[in-house]
């Protein structure tokens, strides 16, 4: 296997606002977006999942959501959107409810299956399956859904904690990439921070992810107030960007792992 860099460009929230959708769309016709991220019960995952259908190149994975935002089960898991700082209470919610959990994951895959779209990959919104719970119970049931690969969301120098998740997904077969970025910046992957990424990027699979749209819609300005979705979207559509990740063999993480 080459240690050539090898990139996955990801934006996450599909499905979340039809302004995501859209910028998601356009940033891989047109720009260098190779894979996307699906909230499946997201308000706009069903125009999501038309998109996709009809752009056969995009890699789509599932964006498993246990806070802040849209869940499959009305059970009370994780009440429909919370504000992040009410993340760490919600993850010890979770480990108290672990049925619950199991449920909702399952549920969220199975309405993956069901959109009839391949599964690329797999990770949490917030990074919530840097749970060593969540983690266990997506990779059990991932499996069941021929999943091949999970985000590992460690940045060169962010200082992100990965290595027991990074454990397991290797301990269960799965890919895991070599970095990812965007930690550091979440929300703000503009031109500049996304050129200075591509000439970092490591040996290996690394994973740039995103969060584009082509409007503040009100959803958006409510959950994320201050992301710069415009300057992510202008991002992955600028021709700086393309130039610079040159040689870097591009794609989803089933065309690259």
């Amino acid at each position: 296997m080459t240690r050539a860099p090898r990139v996955v460009l990801t934006a996450d929230d599909f499905g979340l606002t039809l302004a995501v959708n859209e910028a998601v769309e356009r940033a891989h016709r047109e720009g260098v977006l190779t894979a996307a991220s699906l909230m499946v019960a997201g308000d706009a995952a069903a125009d999501a999942i038309r998109r996709a259908k009809a752009m056969p190149e995009l890699r789509v994975g599932l964006h498993l959501v246990l806070v802040d935002g849209p869940v499959v089960l009305p059970d009370g898991l994780a009440p429909g959107r919370v504000l992040p700082n009410e993340q760490v209470r919600l993850a010890f919610r979770q480990v108290l409810r672990p049925r619950a959990l199991r449920r909702e994951v399952a549920a969220q895959f199975r309405a993956f299956s069901a959109s009839g779209l391949v599964l690329d990959h797999a990770n949490a919104h917030k990074h919530m399956h840097m749970h060593p719970l969540v983690a266990r119970t997506l990779i059990a049931e991932g499996r069941h859904h021929r999943l091949r690969a999970v985000r590992v969301p460690a940045e060169p120098g962010a200082g992100m904690w990965c290595g027991l998740l990074r454990r397991q997904v290797r301990a269960a077969g799965l890919a895991a990439p070599d970095a990812v970025w965007g930690l550091r910046d979440t929300g703000h992957m503009d031109t500049p921070r996304t050129l200075a990424v591509a000439r970092r990027l490591v040996p290996g699979l690394n994973e740039i992810y995103f969060h584009p749209a082509t409007e503040r819609d009100p959803l958006l300005a409510r959950l994320m107030p201050d992301y710069d979705h415009l300057g992510e979207l202008e991002a992955l559509l600028s021709p700086e960007v393309r130039a610079a990740l040159g040689p870097a063999r591009r794609g989803g993480y089933l065309d690259l792992i």
